[in-house]
């Protein structure tokens, strides 16, 4: 039989864990600005030269491995400002659920950027700066909780989408000196990575009847099972109420109730 299972208000982790990791992602995001900025520090003291040594240049084979060095650094203080607001509040949202997963959607990111704008690009280009993670990032969380089936990063999601929807509109051709391409490469690997990334759970096997005779004693039998949403759990409280009490419990735990 087909089994069943509902959204859940909360994931794997406990709210303490939760806290936990948000705690972890707050540092790593703090350390990663912190280190961008000591790049941009450093470029400016040396006019700039890093953008031009490790900068993205479209389809040089030689300027390839720049995919990865090239989000770290920056044209101007205008560039680095501009990004570094959201680049943390996204980035911290997309790790808060857990460092490890976020790095393995950095990496994602950094490469269907990267290998976008490096494909498609213009050769007679150099291209620099975070944004591709940013949009990475934006993808990520809007579409997260719908992959993993978490309503509060659904919430979250849809939020962030209603607030900065006006980003996909950078997405598209037609700004003067924006990529456009590592935009949108950035976006479609926070896509993939909040599909590939997702959180995978066992479907809870539905309860199985046995039929027999009637009125003998191989009669209907109901063999013991998880509850699904079809097999009520021991109180008389079906899967839906389950996940209520979990986003209860969760936002009461994190202070919100």
């Amino acid at each position: 039989m087909r089994g069943t299972q509902g959204w859940r208000g909360s994931g794997p982790q406990t709210a303490e864990e939760m806290i936990a990791e948000a705690r972890k992602a707050f540092f790593v995001m703090f350390a990663f600005m912190a280190l961008l900025w000591v790049i941009q520090i450093a470029n400016w003291a040396g006019h700039y030269q890093l953008d031009q040594q490790f900068g993205l240049i479209p389809q040089r084979v030689d300027r390839l491995p720049e995919i990865f060095s090239s989000p770290f650094l920056h044209f101007s203080w205008a560039h680095i400002e501009g990004n570094s607001g959201p680049l943390f509040v996204f980035g911290f949202l997309a790790a808060y659920r857990g460092v490890f997963r976020f790095l393995w959607l950095t990496l994602i990111v950094a490469l269907t950027s990267g290998l976008t704008e490096w494909l498609f690009q213009s050769g007679n280009t150099l291209g620099v700066g975070a944004s591709g993670l940013i949009f990475g990032y934006f993808g990520y969380v809007v579409l997260r909780g719908i992959f993993d089936r978490h309503l509060i990063d659904t919430m979250i999601g849809l939020v962030m989408a209603a607030s900065f929807a006006y980003l996909v509109t950078i997405a598209l051709p037609g700004t003067p000196g924006v990529s456009w391409l590592a935009h949108l490469g950035g976006l479609i690997g926070g896509v993939a990575g909040a599909w590939l990334l997702r959180d995978r759970r066992p479907v809870a096997p539905a309860a199985v009847g046995a039929g027999g005779g009637a009125g003998g004693s191989g009669g209907a039998a109901l063999v013991p099972g998880p509850a699904t949403e079809s097999a009520p759990a021991p109180g008389g409280r079906g899967r839906p109420g389950s996940d209520r009490e979990d986003l209860h419990k969760e936002l009461g735990d994190l202070g919100l109730l």
